[in-house]
């Protein structure tokens, strides 16, 4: 068990927290209440200690879905951006009612590529957040998925989610994801596969990690949270890969009682 994870997050100040759609959905393909209220709880905790966190959400389809069923079956990508646009009201609404119980507010930030590669916007992006969190308002940030059209594939938002801990200058970057962290080789094909606790060469780490056709462990899945640690660490910011599903992750993660990856700058 790595005695990093926990010194990680008691060290940073500044964090932000990434969760996937496959995260955030239960069993029956609709938002998971509570996941989002238990962790809520934790990230209030986290509050009361001085910490600051930001939140980038994915979700938008999910709770389209759920919300507007008779969809389901419409693969055409103006139904997708369409059920994105409802579900990001949906999604809010559910993330809003796991911390108003705690007195929190949020505020919803939606960003496209295009906004990162203008200075203009990207000054304007990084003083809210400064604003909103120096307030105690929590940001949730995702794509605009009714207007990018290229987002609407797997694993974008870990891009999204490294643009963001940048932008903020923040201290960690925690990705919660439906797996443990990064294996050798894809855990669903292989039963033997073993979990790495510490990766400080990204380089080395993708030679050694199997990847396979689209599988969620190929170029839609861990592969994009590759970039994203790589893209973080250039700024001096390390990153957590961690299994979000897990009862009380954060408080697990900080105590060192649950397994994860971190990725490390070398010394």
């Amino acid at each position: 068990m790595s005695v990093v994870i926990p010194r990680l997050i008691a060290e940073a100040r500044k964090i932000v927290f990434k969760f996937g759609s496959n995260t955030l959905a239960d069993s029956n393909g609709k938002i998971n209440s509570t996941l989002l209220a238990e962790f809520a709880e934790q990230a209030a905790a986290l509050g009361k200690q001085g910490k600051q966190i930001v939140i980038v959400s994915s979700g938008a389809q999910v709770a389209g879905l759920s919300t507007m069923d008779k969809w389901v079956r419409k693969k055409d990508l103006h139904y997708r951006q369409a059920l994105c646009a409802v579900g990001q009201v949906e999604l809010m609404r559910a993330w809003r009612s796991a911390f108003e119980r705690y007195g929190i507010h949020i505020a919803q930030i939606l960003l496209t590529r295009d906004d990162f590669g203008d200075s203009i916007r990207t000054l304007n992006m990084r003083n809210t957040l400064f604003t909103l969190v120096d307030e105690g308002i929590v940001p949730i940030i995702n794509e605009n998925d009714t207007v990018g059209v290229e987002e609407i594939k797997i694993g974008d938002n870990d891009t999204l989610a490294a643009q963001s801990a940048v932008l903020w200058s923040a201290d960690l970057l925690v990705l919660f994801s439906d797996i443990d962290g990064l294996y050798d080789t894809n855990p669903k094909e292989n039963p033997e596969a073993v979990l790495v606790d510490e990766v400080t060469d990204i380089a080395a780490a993708r030679n050694r990690v199997t990847t396979s056709g689209k599988s969620d462990f190929g170029t839609g899945g861990i592969l994009t949270k590759l970039d994203a640690a790589e893209r973080t660490l250039s700024y001096g910011i390390p990153m957590i890969l961690a299994h979000g599903g897990k009862p009380r992750a954060l408080e697990a993660l900080a105590s060192g009682t649950q397994r994860a990856t971190a990725f490390l700058g070398k010394d």
